[in-house]
């Protein structure tokens, strides 16, 4: 008679995931899709302090029943070594939690935006403890996007002016988004100018012809509108521009659990999502 191994066949156990920001426009879809999402499963949830969300399932306040997790203020005990942490919230809380994910050895896929430059160099220095993954848009589209951007603006050159604009939410706090900052540091680096140097952000009165190397970048806020990003590349005679339209939440939400899968198992470092499409 054989006698099988304790191990085989058995399914490795799912990857158990904290939710920041639960009560959140992106915290709630991320908990939504964790119900249909093979392999991983929801561990905890947390919220501010005071907010009116804590205490209730975190299930029924995402609008998909019962989960069994009550929504939390208490991050030391959600951030253990064994769960990874995944949060779309504002600056402060992220980093706060961060650097429990630190203490505790683990892992993050972090969505939010808005750090200061001091901010992402204390990120850079605590992902040496721990795997942590930091993108200003977790969808696919976009992470290519920021790929074809460079070769867009190598290949054109100085002789193209750049213009980006960005659309979003009436209820967006940080403004430009993330992702049209990116985009900025992106044509930026590629034609090697100082985005501190050249950046306009937004014009008014008479501020005279455009200069040359200046990159605008402009915001809009309106309704609901989920995110709308332009890269216009413009020259004497034509145009060329590169637009992202997300229509859902669930575009972002879905490129983070790519991203959660994907971060399994790695060794502490500062990741992104060009990491996870094999771009870097």
């Amino acid at each position: 008679m054989t006698v099988d191994s304790p191990t085989v066949g058995r399914e490795s156990a799912p990857t158990a995931i904290t939710v920041g920001g639960a009560a959140g426009r992106m915290g709630m879809r991320i908990i939504a899709l964790l119900g249909e999402a093979p392999g991983l499963r929801l561990a905890a949830a947390l919220e501010a302090p005071g907010h009116a969300a804590l205490g209730r399932d975190a299930g029924e306040v995402a609008g998909v029943g019962r989960r069994g997790v009550p929504i939390t203020a208490d991050p030391k005990a959600a951030l253990t070594r064994d769960r990874m942490l995944v949060e779309f919230s504002v600056p402060e809380a992220s980093l706060e939690h961060l650097r429990l994910v630190a203490d505790a050895g683990a892992r993050a896929v972090i969505g939010t935006t808005g750090f200061s430059a001091a901010q992402r160099e204390e990120i850079a220095a605590l992902a040496r403890r721990a795997a942590i993954l930091v993108a200003p848009n977790m969808s696919v589209a976009v992470t290519l996007a920021f790929k074809v951007l460079a070769i867009m603006a190598k290949a054109l050159g100085d002789d193209y002016d750049i213009e980006i604009t960005e659309i979003h939410h009436r209820f967006k706090k940080d403004a430009p988004s993330g992702t049209a900052v990116r985009m900025a540091e992106v044509v930026a680096e590629a034609l090697g100018r100082d985005l501190d140097q050249v950046g306009v952000y937004g014009r008014q009165g008479l501020p005279g012809e455009r200069t040359g190397k200046e990159i605008g970048v402009m915001s809009l806020r309106s309704g609901d509108v989920v995110g709308e990003h332009t890269v216009s590349f413009g020259t004497l005679g034509e145009r060329l521009e590169l637009t992202h339209r997300a229509h859902s939440r669930d575009t972002f939400a879905r490129g983070a659990l790519r991203a959660v899968r994907w971060m399994v198992g790695r060794p502490p470092g500062l990741y992104s999502m060009h990491d996870v499409l094999g771009i870097a």
